[in-house]
């Protein structure tokens, strides 16, 4: 069985509701935290969250 975990929220670290896996791959998903309220922007690959910062407009 492949290996699962929950994506943590980039601002207050608490869990969301999103799962992923280590075949999962997101480019440019909006992870919507419920605890603070905010969306980010992310990029996983392989467990690896990487948070995307977009210029101000």
């Amino acid at each position: 069985m492949k290996q699962t975990e929950w994506v943590l929220c980039p601002v207050s670290g608490s869990k969301t509701r999103n799962k992923i896996r280590e075949d999962t791959v997101l480019i440019n998903y909006p992870l919507y935290c419920l605890k603070c309220r905010q969306e980010t922007l992310i990029e996983a690959k392989k467990l690896q969250v990487i948070i995307i910062k977009e210029p101000d407009a």
